[in-house]
């Protein structure tokens, strides 16, 4: 990293990539820099070029430049794993999107290639650099509410038929790794599980209702945790014109409701809580329910913020590939119970 820049190149140019390049530009003053985007297809070079203002190159010449430190991967979920360990061998650090992998052989692959190779992973769990969230998981690691009992994920989105036929990939097992959960409910999974822990067993159901896909458009799951809580998991695609995801935790000594990105509630027992409570807020959309761009890139920046930080302190990032692995394996967990055909 000469003169302390850290130059940042994006594989990828679909809408996540928007995100990518916000938060390159939010952490300028850490040295971050874009440098480079890759894309598959040669046709789209001086396109994409001009809409990032820096060059656009195949994969194989990305990984070449002695300018790129750290590659970004917004491709497709099946692709995830194959260029991470190509990024890897090259020598860059890795940020790839969620999911990180479509099973949790694939995610171990790519950290066992980035330990080797002796590079950082990092995956784009952007809620947990959310002040809200990072609030709440502290408040729970504190026993503020007492010893946990219910958690309670609700994702009523909605996305046409024509959000899957923009691209071929979408709703395959094969490159989407599943549907509603994998490809949306990935973040609420990963809340859950950072907030709770990790499930002991898993029931589920599952189908394809409405949309012409291969995955799942609609599903419901019971996740049992090892000290005897439980929590539910229910996600569509079909709930038009889409709604807030909501998350909900209970316990003992309370409980916190979120909606969306904003408080609900928050209510304890004995409130002394050694966490600050943020004020509620009001949900005036469906955000990320109705749209897949309805979100902001402040998760993103926080996340990004971290990694340039461990990159330079050599240490691990709050989310890294250990981290990002354990939403894919109660996910690929879930669609076992289910029934349904994970790759």
């Amino acid at each position: 990293m000469a003169n302390d820049t850290m130059g940042f190149a994006i594989l990828g140019a679909g809408v996540i990539a928007d995100h990518h390049v916000a938060a390159i530009q939010a952490n300028s003053d850490l040295g971050a820099q874009l440098v480079a985007m890759g894309h598959y297809s040669p046709d789209r070079f001086e396109a994409i070029s001009a809409q990032f203002g820096v060059p656009c190159l195949t994969e194989a010449d990305l990984l070449a430049r002695d300018d790129v430190d750290v590659v970004c991967i917004c491709t497709p979920s099946g692709q995830h794993a194959a260029q991470t360990m190509a990024a890897a061998e090259a020598g860059k650090h890795v940020l790839v999107e969620k999911p990180m992998a479509l099973n949790p052989k694939d995610a171990d692959a790519m950290i066992a290639a980035c330990e080797r190779a002796g590079v950082k992973l990092g995956v784009c769990f952007q809620s947990r650099g959310r002040p809200l969230f990072q609030r709440i998981h502290a408040a729970i690691q504190g026993g503020e509410l007492g010893d946990l009992t219910i958690g309670i994920v609700t994702m009523p989105y909605f996305r046409p038929q024509s959000y899957y036929d923009q691209a071929a990939w979408r709703g395959t097992w094969e490159l989407d790794g599943g549907g509603v959960l994998m490809n949306q409910g990935i973040h609420q999974v990963d809340l859950l599980v950072w907030l709770m822990g990790d499930p002991v067993k898993v029931e589920a159901f599952g189908g394809t209702l409405h949309r012409r896909v291969d995955v799942e458009d609609t599903l419901a799951a019971m996740l049992h945790f090892p000290n005897g809580a439980l929590a539910t998991i229910t996600a569509t695609t079909t709930a038009n014109p889409g709604f807030p995801h909501r998350l909900e935790i209970y316990g003992t000594g309370g409980g916190i409701c979120t909606e969306g990105d904003v408080l609900g509630n928050w209510q304890l027992v004995e409130p002394t809580s050694t966490v600050d409570i943020p004020e509620t807020g009001t949900v005036t959309s469906a955000g990320a329910g109705s749209d897949p761009r309805g979100t902001d890139a402040h998760g993103h920046t926080a996340l990004f913020r971290d990694f340039i930080q461990a990159v330079r302190e050599d240490r691990l990032s709050a989310v890294h590939g250990g981290e990002g692995r354990r939403s894919v394996a109660v996910v690929n967990a879930i669609y076992e119970a289910a029934g349904l055909a994970a790759s």
